[in-house]
């Protein structure tokens, strides 16, 4: 009986005492490089951000007449996998967590998602403000996006400064060190 607890104790410490490169691994999903986390920071925590995107309609930069739907903001719950409401994301962009934690970013890296959805985002953090969940996070990851493409309706002179807004939906990894 004794031999059998050490083995069982042997194994489940080894399991433990996995290299930090195989336990990153394993928690990172697959994405394409330029979005990949840079080397030695891990997943903390993925929440799913569920809600809109706000598009306007305005005159394209340096084209003659030309119009374009532009991203002005997100507005969008943050879920965890049970579908709790843990937070909210918007425009900054900024995650804010209900237990007192928010950060901000600036992104880094995007690559193509599945069609009709929006790209797939890398984000470096700034450091936290307040504490919970966020702090030190050093990177975020948008991934399994659905839908939240710019409209398919008319922006022209006609609709210009016109909003609209598409609904969306995307896992976001928080990563630390």
């Amino acid at each position: 009986m004794h031999a059998t607890r050490s083995i069982a104790a042997a194994i489940l410490c080894s399991a433990f005492a996995a290299p930090p490169a195989f336990a990153a691994a394993m928690g990172a999903p697959n994405v394409p490089p330029a979005v990949a986390a840079p080397d030695g920071h891990r997943p903390s925590m993925t929440l799913k951000g569920v809600g809109q995107l706000t598009y306007e309609c305005r005159a394209k930069a340096g084209a003659d007449g030309a119009f374009e739907w532009v991203f002005v903001a997100p507005d969008a719950t943050l879920q965890e996998t049970s579908g709790k409401v843990v937070g909210k994301y918007y425009g900054g962009p900024t995650w804010e967590h209900n237990e007192g934690s928010k950060i901000t970013g600036k992104q880094l890296a995007v690559a193509p998602g599945t069609p009709g959805a929006i790209p797939l985002q890398l984000v470096q953090a700034a450091p936290a403000m307040g504490s919970g969940p966020f702090n030190g996070v050093t990177y975020i990851q948008r991934v399994n996006t659905v839908g939240g493409v710019a409209p398919k309706a008319t922006c022209d002179a006609s609709t210009a400064g016109n909003r609209q807004t598409v609904e969306y939906s995307a896992d976001y990894v928080f990563y630390k060190p």
